[in-house]
């Protein structure tokens, strides 16, 4: 994992349930420790919870009160410590992106899962 050999918790946010289960196992087998949302108010609830979160990865359009820019606005906000990933399959979904996400704007879909495991990285491992 990192220089530290800290294991960083990712919450992945994500209303399909194939695509959140495939890149939640893969995260897991890279060593990070995982929590799972299907929604952004499912994810609220783990970030009002004592779970030490690291790092939301969010898809933007979900069903519900909030979408995965919502939830990103909610985090900037209220837990400024955790860093923010969005990813999305629509293309002008990169401009609302970049500005609440740390590092590169938005991972579009379909990503390579390799790519995503190191954006985290690199986003957990700077100061």
């Amino acid at each position: 994992m990192a220089e530290d050999d800290k294991i960083y918790s990712i919450t992945v946010v994500e209303d399909e349930p194939l695509v959140r289960f495939a890149i939640a196992d893969y995260l897991r087998g890279c060593g990070f420790r995982v929590t799972e949302a299907a929604s952004a108010d499912e994810a609220l609830d783990v970030l009002y919870s004592d779970a030490s979160i690291d790092l939301v990865f969010s898809d933007i359009q979900m069903p519900g009160n909030m979408n995965g820019c919502d939830l990103a606005r909610w985090i900037k906000e209220n837990r400024p410590a955790i860093k923010v990933v969005l990813t999305s399959g629509l293309a002008d979904a990169a401009a609302e992106a970049a500005d609440l996400c740390d590092g590169e704007p938005l991972l579009s879909k379909p990503y390579d899962e390799l790519m995503v495991v190191d954006r985290f990285k690199r986003l957990l491992t700077t100061a």
